[in-house]
């Protein structure tokens, strides 16, 4: 039996933020000194936090555990090493999955000397603990994201998006004035939705960068633009 539907604004000012100098960070969920009993996730999305790095900087080598965790680059270029022996830098349209699993060790830097990086990093509880440590990497091509919902990370990958090993599909769109589009949601499923930058509307909210919407029990999300948003849906169980 479906529950009641319910439909929840998180807006970009109420999230938590860090200044370090070097990094400039907001929490969608508690994460490190931000605490929020409120918001400590939703469904198995457990952290969405949006970096901005300065030039030459970044996270030193540090180790993860039964995460899955994506980075989704909007400007300029992450360099990642993991102990897996896997280096490469993330640009715009690449979207970059790691299985922590039984345990990895990495570093994420900006790989540019004079422009910051601006990206998101996504984490998500796996569908069980013990797991092989993994990476993927894919880039996505702006005409496949223009005006529609593209998969970009599954649970089986399927449509040559990247593996992730929970119950989640991550659909990624970019929407200009007057496009529009609709994403069915099965029964019993739940949907986040994250506006990365620009503005849109999202089940006839209006929503701009950083604002996030909770959907659950609703038939389908459905997306228009409103002045060039970028938006990223999470098909949760």
């Amino acid at each position: 039996m479906m529950g009641p539907v319910m439909i929840t604004q998180r807006l970009a000012d109420s999230r938590g933020h860090a200044e370090h100098g070097w990094l400039d960070s907001h929490h969608t969920f508690s994460f490190a000194d931000y605490y929020d009993p409120a918001h400590m996730g939703f469904r198995n999305l457990r952290v969405i936090n949006e970096d901005r790095v300065e030039p030459g900087r970044g996270f030193g080598t540090h180790p993860h555990r039964d995460m899955e965790i994506l980075s989704y680059v909007l400007e300029g270029g992450l360099e990642h090493r993991d102990s897996m022996g896997t280096g490469s830098v993330i640009r715009p349209g690449d979207v970059q999955v790691m299985s922590a699993g039984t345990g990895v060790t990495h570093s994420e830097f900006n790989a540019s000397r004079t422009e910051p990086v601006h990206f998101l990093q996504i984490w998500l509880l796996p569908e069980r603990r013990g797991l092989k440590p993994g990476y993927q990497q894919r880039s996505f091509g702006a005409a496949e994201k223009d005006g529609h919902l593209r998969l970009v990370a599954s649970g089986d990958g399927r449509d040559d998006s990247v593996t992730i090993h929970t119950d989640a599909s991550i659909y990624a769109g970019v929407f200009a004035a007057g496009q529009r589009a609709e994403l069915p949601l099965a029964p019993g499923r739940h949907a986040w939705v994250h506006v990365a930058r620009g503005a849109a509307r999202v089940n006839g909210h209006d929503l701009k960068a950083g604002d996030a919407l909770a959907l659950s029990n609703e038939p389908a999300v459905t997306v228009e633009g409103t002045s060039g948003g970028e938006v990223l849906v999470f098909d949760l169980g």
